[in-house]
């Protein structure tokens, strides 16, 4: 059962950035969640993590995300450098972490759209592919709304497609959680995340944003081949989330390198 968050707990000063640790900002941010039976994640996830599970109707569910937005503005949060832009999409799910009690995300992996791939992929070691990532989005700022949204994927990884609708004034609902705010804490700030490097061996990374200004959209459809080739979400069910947020514009911190987890 999930116990009440607050926002107040969560929020904290930014940590310096130094040596390589990157700012960037994220466009056309949106949050396509699962709710999924536990069993389903059998054997992904490293065994110092637990699933964060609700409950939903009497029945236990576990939660993954569909992360995709656009990197702009990716550069160094220290020094002088280039700006990049690049097209991604994170595929997480919520966990707990056994040794220290933190709420926090697994990577199942990442595709990315650009040449920099070689550097968290052979470099860091980090579960990242490469894909053809196409956003075609149109915002009205009057409206404060999406008119268009949709993005696709071509990668040989995780070909993805998804169009939303967004509506800001619609209601946000989240069944399992107490209250609105625990949910969205719960889905919008974890900022540690947990993954199985290329080698096998456990890595993390930290990132930090402040909280996000997200507003809810609704899925008109959705193609995910990762979540049905592993046999989390069928095609079928990809078309019916548990919930979709969307966040025009943000700014996050990306702590580096990543580190290995002895």
């Amino acid at each position: 059962m999930q116990i009440p968050l607050f926002f107040e707990d969560f929020l904290h000063p930014q940590p310096k950035p130094t040596g390589i640790d990157v700012f960037c900002r994220l466009k056309h941010f949106s949050i396509i969640t699962y709710a999924i039976d536990p069993q389903r994640f059998d054997g992904l996830i490293s065994e110092r993590f637990k699933l964060d599970t609700i409950m939903i109707d009497g029945q236990e569910k576990g939660l993954l995300s569909v992360v995709p937005f656009v990197d702009v503005d990716f550069t160094s949060a220290v020094y002088p450098f280039p700006k990049f832009t690049m097209g991604q999409t994170n595929y997480r799910i919520y966990v707990i972490d056994t040794v220290t009690g933190e709420k926090c995300v697994w990577f199942l992996g990442t595709t990315l759209d650009s040449w920099t791939l070689f550097v968290p992929r052979l470099l860091w070691n980090l579960p990242w592919y490469s894909g053809k990532v196409t956003f075609d989005c149109e915002y009205d700022e009057q409206l404060a709304c999406y008119t268009k949204y949709r993005m696709e994927t071509q990668a040989e990884w995780a070909s993805a497609s998804v169009e939303l609708a967004h509506n800001p004034d619609d209601m946000i609902t989240l069944p399992g959680f107490p209250d609105l705010e625990t949910g969205m804490v719960y889905l919008t700030h974890p900022l540690n995340g947990f993954f199985y490097r290329r080698d096998g061996k456990l890595g993390s990374y930290q990132v930090w944003h402040k909280q996000l200004n997200v507003s809810p959209g609704r899925l008109i459809n959705a193609r995910f081949d990762l979540l049905s080739r592993l046999g989390l979400v069928t095609e079928s069910e990809q078309q019916s989330p548990y919930n979709v947020l969307i966040d025009p514009i943000n700014e996050f911190t990306v702590y580096l390198p990543p580190r290995q987890v002895r």
